[in-house]
């Protein structure tokens, strides 16, 4: 069995009903219950799925925790030796390779779309016959059992070199569609049931958690499943949910008693009175079918109910958003090929003022970002599948590779192709034009790429505040003192407060509560710097090993004084919390970049590695670029022109539009 797939949950692990870290701060700030209530269940859902993992594998102990608030060993941000058991080049390789061929066949012959546009019912089939959607289920219930860090960068190759929307596909029906709920939490009668008719195709999922009035926020979800007899019956609305057709299997996210749910629902083959898609018109994705979901009085058998051992429907809705944003990552650095394999031969062709374009620093400044970024992305997809097949939750490395994949996959597009590109980006035919909303929309699927940011700062912070920050807030709180009132000064309500702290029972509780906190600080300001040894690293990029290594100390000092300074306003201070998430997300990704070029060792990854820390350091840092940056840009380019940056083998040049008389 592939580790990334076994069933999650520990026996005996519950919810506890004590008030957690998140709804006190937000008390103390003055928040009202309604918000104290909505965040408190989303925190209580994330920590009852953090106890259902080996504490190695949880967010206290991750690579990114690790660097951050210790001192993590830089191994940790190389990509994993392969699970025992699992040979170097697995049978299903094949398969991933008989699919992109499938795919390339069937776009070479004007076939991969039907005449709606969307992926034809006869590449499907031919898809479904060679295993692709069976790669990420076990062989027992008839699939594959790939691991994810074969899965991933197979994503990016079909991106690359068959088509993407057919790779979301892909991630769709096995990432966060039913296949990963139910492999993580089917019983095994469930999984008997489903599971071979999704490994063989004869049944697409997607899974359904959208609605109207809820996205980033899931509290709010309104979709309703009450028992009656032997089958729940479901009313609500979803919205924008992808790969929804009558006739297909998804994961459905309601509430049943009050708390969220997830049933895997057998749609009916065809819209009656219970099951209507609400059909509107999309930008993106219009190569798959988008639509809103009306479920008026279905009924679902109270057999398909996902009982997770421990939590709720978040618990399992959690698990399969990391793989997720792994292959939303993956996908773009595949789509970044095509956008750098288009930019080349136009590069090559235009002329101005008697020389190719290419031969110009600002056209080869964009080729190299382009590069750099798919170094990037690549390094990224390949480090977090491994963190996950190692049983890692992978939350806060995972968001990192979404964000970056994402936003990479923007710049590429808008200010390097389409520049570079320029009219004719905006013909008909024009990878650039003709996908522009596809090559944006990705900043906010998997979570919009700043509310992540929070998300994942949230996710840091939150051991070291349970642990030192904690304890303080109890003690405030059992010595009824109101924070909100020693935040801001409010005349005799401070002078009150502080005449509580005052009191010798109430400052001896404070006192014996803030030794902890008081210990975490010394520490933390008495860091210089992390000195493990980088030899590891090619020499052309151990100076930015270095760099990142040393800034996690800078950034260590910064996000505990953020904590000191604000206290619980720091809940507000969404700025703030976005951009010290960004100094760490850039740092962790400039050693997963030179960790991933050292490991392939061509000059072509290493210079783009390079570029890319370079750009990273002048976010992290500031400052301008200088010839030294210019320099390396300008060979980047030359070796990704002379066709040395193999990680465009394979992937086809885009033509040239309207092209001209040369002479």
């Amino acid at each position: 069995m592939n580790p990334a797939n076994k069933k999650i949950g520990k026996p005996g692990v519950t919810a506890s009903d004590d008030t957690n870290l998140a709804e006190e701060v937000l008390r103390q700030s003055g928040k009202g219950s309604a918000e104290v209530e909505a965040v408190g269940t989303i925190d209580r859902a994330d920590e009852v799925f953090e106890k259902t993992l080996e504490a190695r594998f949880r967010t206290s102990e991750s690579p990114v925790a690790k660097g951050v608030f210790g001192n993590s060993p830089l191994r940790l941000f190389a990509p994993h030796a392969r699970p025992a058991g699992f040979a170097e080049k697995p049978a299903y390789l094949q398969v991933m390779a008989a699919c992109i061929d499938i795919v390339a066949a069937h776009n070479e012959a004007g076939t991969l779309f039907d005449e709606k546009e969307k992926i034809s019912d006869v590449c499907i089939r031919d898809l479904s016959e060679a295993g692709y959607f069976g790669l990420l289920i076990d062989p027992e219930f008839g699939g594959e059992g790939a691991l994810l860090s074969d899965f991933m960068p197979f994503l990016t190759e079909m991106a690359a070199k068959g088509d993407a929307t057919t790779a979301g596909l892909a991630s769709i029906h096995g990432c966060i569609g039913a296949v990963d709920p139910l492999i993580g939490f089917g019983s095994d009668e469930q999984k008997a049931r489903f599971l071979p008719k999704l490994a063989s195709g004869g049944a697409l999922s997607a899974f359904a958690l959208t609605e109207p009035n809820a996205g980033s926020d899931l509290t709010q979800l309104r979709t309703t499943a009450v028992l009656d007899g032997d089958d729940y019956v479901v009313n609500g609305r979803k919205l924008f949910i992808s790969n929804i057709r009558p006739g297909r299997t998804i994961g459905l996210v309601a509430m049943i008693d009050g708390k969220h749910a997830v049933l895997i629902v057998d749609l009916p083959a065809e819209e009656n009175e219970h099951f209507q898609l609400d059909k509107y018109e999309i930008h993106a994705v219009r190569h798959i079918y988008n639509y809103g979901i009306v479920f008026k009085d279905l009924r679902v058998p109270k057999a398909n109910l996902l009982v997770p051992p421990v939590g709720d429907g978040l618990t399992v809705a959690y698990h399969g958003l990391n793989r997720g944003r792994i292959a939303l990552c993956a996908n773009a650095s595949g789509v970044m090929r095509t956008l750098l394999a288009a930019m080349l031969p136009w590069a090559d062709y235009r002329v101005t003022y008697g020389d190719k374009i290419a031969s110009r620093e600002l056209v080869q400044r964009r080729i190299a970002h382009a590069a750099s970024r798919i170094v990037g992305a690549d390094a990224l997809v390949a480090w977090c599948s491994s963190l996950l097949d190692q049983g890692y939750r992978g939350e806060l490395e995972c968001i990192i590779a979404k964000v970056f994949g994402s936003e990479s996959l923007k710049e590429v597009a808008i200010e390097d192709a389409l520049k570079t590109l320029g009219g004719r980006s905006l013909l008909k035919g024009s990878i650039v034009g003709d996908n522009i909303h596809d090559l944006l929309a990705p900043m906010i699927y998997e979570g919009e790429g700043e509310v992540l940011a929070m998300a994942f700062f949230k996710g840091l912070i939150k051991d070291p505040g349970n642990s030192y920050m904690g304890p303080v807030m109890a003690a405030m709180a059992a010595s009824g003192v109101e924070m909100k009132y020693l935040l801001k000064w409010r005349g005799g309500k401070t002078l009150a407060q502080v005449g509580k702290l005052l009191k010798p029972a109430n400052f001896l509780r404070l006192v014996r509560a803030s030794l902890p906190m008081a210990g975490w600080i010394f520490r933390t300001e008495s860091r210089f710097g992390d000195f493990q040894s980088v030899s590891e690293v090619n020499p052309k990029l151990r100076r930015h090993a270095k760099f990142a290594l040393k800034n996690f100390t800078r950034l260590a000092k910064r996000i505990e004084r953020a904590m000191l300074k604000y206290q619980v306003a720091l809940a507000d201070r969404q700025l703030q919390m976005v951009q010290m998430s960004m100094a760490v997300q850039r740092t962790v990704t400039m050693l997963a970049v030179v960790q991933y070029a050292t490991e392939r060792g061509d000059e072509a990854t290493i210079a783009a590695a390079d570029v890319l820390c370079r750009d990273l350091t002048m976010q992290l840092v500031g400052g301008l670029p200088d010839d030294g940056y210019f320099r390396a840009c300008t060979k980047l380019a030359r070796l990704v022109s002379d066709g040395k940056f193999t990680q465009l083998a394979g992937v086809p040049q885009a033509t040239i539009l309207r092209q001209y008389d040369q002479k």
